[in-house]
Formats: C-alpha cells, sequence, structure tokens
C-alpha cells in the first residue's frame, strides 16, 4: 500500500460516516444510552457514595479534632500532612465515584469517560499515601481493584472508543505488518514526534532502560567510586533492573519526544531538570515510605537535600541528550526484531511478570522495614518474607540501601 493511500484510509477512519449538515457544518454524532451493566455500576457507585459520605464526614471532622488537640504530636510533620492528604483524597474519591454514577445513569458517557481517568489519578494518590501511612496492608488491595474496574471499563464508557475499538483491533495486525515491512513501525505517524507513544514501545523502554542503568551503575561504582569492587545495584528483587533508570526514560520519552530534532542544549537542560527531580522524588519517596536512604549527596556541590546534586543532574542531561538522540532509535530498532505475531502476546506477559516483580519489590521492603522497627510477624505474608527474604539476604541483594526505621513517615 502506498504511503498516501494508507494516510487517507486513517483519515476516513477518524471522520463520521454521515453527511455534512445544511449550512456546512458536521451533524453532532449520536450519544449512545448507557448499557444497562453500566447503569447497574452507576447506581452502586451512588448508592455506596452515599453512604460512605456520613463516614467521610466524621472522618474529616475526627482529623480536625485530632490536630486541635495536638493528638498527632508524636508524629513528624511530613506524617500529619500525609494524613490529611490521604483523608482529603478519599473523601473526593467517594464524591468522584458518586458524580460517576450519576453520569453514567443520566447517558453522559464522555462526562463519565473523564470523571473515571480523574478517579483513576486519586487513586494512585490513595495508594501512595496509605503506604507511606501504614505500609502494605489489605486497605491497598481496595485501591488496586477499584483502579483496575476502572481501566479495564474506561473503552466501554466512552461511546465514541465502544464505536471504534471492533475496528481498530482488526486494523492493527494489518498496519503492524505493513509497518514492519515498510521499516517505519513504532514511528509517530503524525509526524509530530519520534515515536509512538503507546504501551508496546513505553513498555521497552522501561525495560531497556532498566537494564542499561544497571549496568552503568555496576560500571560507575567498579571504575569511580571504589575501583575494583564489585557491588549489586539492582533496584527489583530479580533480575539486572534498575527501575530509576526505567521511569526515568519513559519520563523523558515523553517530554522529549516532539523535540528529538531540538538543539542538544534543550535537550541537556530539560533532560537534567526531569532526571533531578525525579531522583529526588524517588529518594523522598523511599525514605518515607520504607525509611530506605538509597544514596545520600549531602556535602557535594549544588547537593538539594543529599537527595540530587549538580553533577548527577549533569549526568542526567548527558543520559537525556544519548537518550534521544542516539539511542532511541537504536532501541525501536531492536524492540521490531521481536515477530510482529509475537509482540502483543510477549509484552502483556513480560509486563505481568515485571509488575510481580515489583510488586514483591516493595512487599519484601515492607517486611525488611517492619522487623527492623521491631513489628511481630502476624501475616502469613510477612512469614514468607522473612523466611524467603529476611535481613541478611535483602542485605547482600540491595547493598546500596540501608533502612532506618526512624526516617519513616509511618505512623505511630
Amino acid at each position: 500500500m502506498a504511503p498516501d493511500e494508507k494516510q487517507v484510509n486513517l483519515l476516513d477512519l477518524d471522520e463520521p460516516a454521515s453527511a455534512p449538515a445544511p449550512g456546512g457544518r458536521a451533524p453532532k454524532a449520536p450519544s449512545e444510552k448507557t448499557p444497562l451493566g453500566l447503569k447497574i455500576f452507576g447506581v452502586l457507585n451512588i448508592v455506596g457514595g452515599l453512604l460512605l459520605i456520613p463516614e467521610i464526614v466524621l472522618m474529616l471532622l475526627v482529623v480536625g479534632t485530632v490536630f486541635s488537640e495536638g493528638g498527632f504530636s508524636e508524629d513528624s510533620m511530613i506524617t500529619q500532612v500525609l494524613y490529611v492528604v490521604l483523608v482529603v483524597c478519599v473523601a473526593v474519591t467517594v464524591v468522584a465515584f458518586v458524580i460517576l454514577g450519576l453520569r453514567l445513569v443520566l447517558n453522559k458517557r464522555r462526562g463519565a469517560r473523564q470523571t473515571a481517568e480523574f478517579i483513576i489519578v486519586l487513586l494512585i494518590t490513595d495508594f501512595l499515601c496509605n503506604l507511606m501511612l501504614f505500609g502494605i496492608s489489605v486497605d491497598l488491595l481496595a485501591f488496586v481493584v477499584a483502579g483496575v474496574v476502572l481501566v479495564a471499563m474506561l473503552t466501554y464508557i466512552d461511546p465514541t472508543l465502544s464505536e471504534e475499538r471492533e475496528l481498530q483491533r482488526k486494523l492493527r495486525d494489518m498496519e503492524t505488518r505493513e509497518d514492519a515491512e515498510e521499516g517505519t513501525l513504532g514511528l509517530d505517524e503524525t509526524g509530530r514526534g519520534f515515536i509512538a507513544l503507546d504501551f508496546f514501545n513505553l513498555f521497552w523502554i522501561f525495560v531497556i532502560a532498566c537494564v542499561l542503568g544497571d549496568l552503568i551503575e555496576t560500571v560507575y561504582h567498579i571504575v569511580i567510586v571504589d575501583p575494583g569492587h564489585y557491588q549489586v545495584r539492582a533496584g527489583m528483587l530479580w533480575g539486572p533492573f534498575s527501575p530509576i533508570y526505567g521511569f526515568g526514560a519513559v519520563l523523558m520519552t515523553i517530554a522529549l519526544n516532539r523535540f528529538h530534532k531540538a538543539n542538544i542544549l534543550v535537550v541537556f537542560l530539560v533532560s537534567a531538570v526531569i532526571g533531578g527531580a525525579f531522583e529526588y522524588a524517588v529518594s523522598w519517596f523511599l525514605q518515607f515510605a520504607f525509611g530506605v536512604t538509597a544514596w545520600d549527596y549531602t556535602g557535594t556541590f549544588l547537593s538539594i537535600g543529599g537527595r540530587t546534586n549538580f553533577m548527577f543532574m549533569c549526568m542526567w542531561g548527558v543520559l537525556g541528550v544519548m537518550w534521544i538522540k542516539l539511542l532511541l532509535p537504536v532501541m525501536l530498532r531492536v524492540v521490531n526484531l521481536i515477530p510482529w505475531r509475537w509482540r502483543y502476546s510477549l509484552t502483556a506477559v513480560c509486563a505481568a511478570l515485571m509488575i510481580f516483580n515489583g510488586a514483591m519489590t516493595l512487599i519484601s521492603l515492607d517486611c525488611w522495614y517492619s522487623r527492623l522497627a521491631g513489628l511481630p510477624n502476624d501475616n502469613a505474608l510477612m512469614e514468607f518474607c522473612a523466611e524467603h527474604f529476611d535481613n541478611d539476604w535483602m542485605a547482600e541483594r540491595f547493598q546500596s540501601m540501608s533502612i532506618d526505621p526512624s526516617n519513616s513517615t509511618r505512623a505511630n
């Protein structure tokens, strides 16, 4: 298929099939009514949310009373702030679920889609605050389940995506094969950016950057930090993965995708700021969630709280330039070596394994924290981690980390 013909076909898919209305204005696409199953889901959201609102109001009043009476005086200021953020976010989440239910019942499917996306952001915030305050607990499962349900329903809530879903599924394999034959697979067809920011590309960017980051850290430690001495620099429970580099590469790719032809100085500055901010945020999260100190740049030139400094921001800038200008095109060619028939199934399996690895890493860190804090092994998960990932095993696996429970923001 010729490029022009392919472009026309793709554009035709995005246009409504109906003829223009009088006056030259395109007719408004008919809005589909919400299916009965989604309406039932909406009613359940309304009822459940309304039942929880009195409890949420009581939580807000209790938090206000405790603060006024100094009940949180034994906790750090960060802990107190997280308490407030968690309670407020949970309250907003409950209200948002009620709004989602109303929009589903009233056939406002486009608004319902936007509300669902907003709730997903709130659930992530709820999850992180709860994790930092109380560690791994059953309560986290509620946020995860709610988020998974909403993500799964996003396509079905939006009428436009519902109409296009089946057609896009049929065209995907055909377009993938054509792009692979033309050597353009994974590129941004619009021309606005270099790479298509889809899940497939971003996932493999994450994986490859994790491995490259672990290699860079290992070599840097052997050559610069402690010449001749090997140290495990991985950041996950299994495998040669350093997730800070993986997430950093994803963030840089998203931020710099449209600037892949920009001046090197611009790419360097943006990469330095993004990398430094991300490194600071990760250090902050690890310390306050688990009492972990993974790196400390205190006393170095232009150190920011010991979490990042001028030299490492410059290193992030250099890595960003190398990534966008040199490594990203190579990465795309490497990923495209995956046979097109296997790319989606293989990516799904690898993503599931990576998610499991990340979840077990957080759980093992939480259990490590609990043991050092003197908390009892009161559930099967903690007993499993104590048996298979004890303190010595964790210290050997995460050699660059140290844990001090007093540095965390866990509630007393």
